[in-house]
């Protein structure tokens, strides 16, 4: 029996474990696929506070080292349901059932790919997925934004400051964003707009050179020189399989305050991109894992 059982093992979850077991809480942190979360796919990390520069697994490596040094206990294995009976719940993976008195849901959010050739091994050098990140790396460069929407067109907008050039390249024959955002982007000489264009591959053999972009209307190929790409085609939580337990907004994200609070069943907390929000950083992350563990320790006393 655990005092609090944390599904996911990101910089939420991680901070989550390292708070509950300061607590002197039993601590069962479940995770899927890699401790440490997206953040491990960032060769640099600069814009964590007291830390010059720092990648993406040794800060993943620390966290874990420093939530299994507060006796916090590391699985792995994919959670695929939650119930309760009583005042305890049954965390089910495909591996094995848990029992705790809390359950902090820390699954994070997944980047929306591209699904090409390529696309994994340019991941850091070449293909982002967050210009807040990784914009200052391509200061006085050229650089593609793909996506259309909100998201895209900010991060068009926040880039155009500092890069020689930007290029937006969007699947459907309009952008999706704000007017007000195509209007700012319309009104700077550095930027471009491409429409009805899909990224067909992500070019480079040693070093990323560029991607080939496919006309949807005419099928036609272009070859483009970039210095690196944007991917902003949305986000995926990781919330589906409790769907039940927690109430979820259209786009699929806990529905929660600042305090980690869902809307659920008593005793579930959430933390970091899984839950509704608008800045998704590493300290955002963090800062919802401690105010979730404090608040799930404050439950078991």
């Amino acid at each position: 029996m655990y005092d609090i059982i944390i599904i996911g093992a990101g910089p939420a979850g991680l901070t989550a474990a390292v708070y509950a077991g300061r607590a002197e809480k039993k601590v069962l942190v479940l995770e899927r696929e890699t401790f440490g979360g997206q953040i491990t796919h960032s060769p640099r990390v600069e814009n964590y506070p007291g830390f010059l520069q720092m990648s993406g697994n040794e800060f993943a490596e620390k966290l874990l080292e420093q939530a299994m040094n507060q006796g916090a206990e590391i699985e792995l294995d994919t959670a695929v349901a939650i119930t309760k009976n009583g005042e305890v719940f049954t965390v089910k993976g495909e591996s094995a059932e848990y029992e705790g008195k809390t359950v902090i849901i820390a699954t994070g959010a997944a980047h929306r790919r591209l699904g090409l050739p390529n696309e994994d091994k340019f991941t850091g050098e070449g293909v982002s997925y967050c210009a807040v990140c990784d914009g200052a790396f391509y200061n006085g460069k050229d650089v593609a934004i793909i996506g259309g929407g909100n998201s895209a067109l900010q991060e068009a907008v926040l880039l155009s400051k500092s890069c020689k050039s930007v290029t937006v390249i969007q699947n459907l024959p309009y952008l999706t964003g704000e007017v007000k955002l195509q209007n700012e982007l319309n009104n700077k000489d550095n930027v471009k707009i491409i429409l009805s264009s899909i990224v067909a591959s992500i070019n480079g053999t040693d070093t990323f050179e560029g991607i080939t972009i496919e006309n949807t209307e005419t099928k036609e190929k272009t070859d483009l020189t970039f210095d690196g790409i944007f991917v902003a085609i949305g986000q995926q939580p990781m919330n589906e399989p409790f769907k039940d337990n927690v109430k979820l907004n259209d786009w699929g994200y806990v529905d929660a305050d600042e305090n980690c609070v869902p809307e659920s069943e008593e005793g579930i907390f959430v933390a970091g991109d899984c839950r509704s929000k608008r800045v998704r950083q590493i300290a955002t992350a963090i800062a919802d894992g401690a105010t979730a563990a404090l608040a799930a320790c404050r439950y078991t006393d």
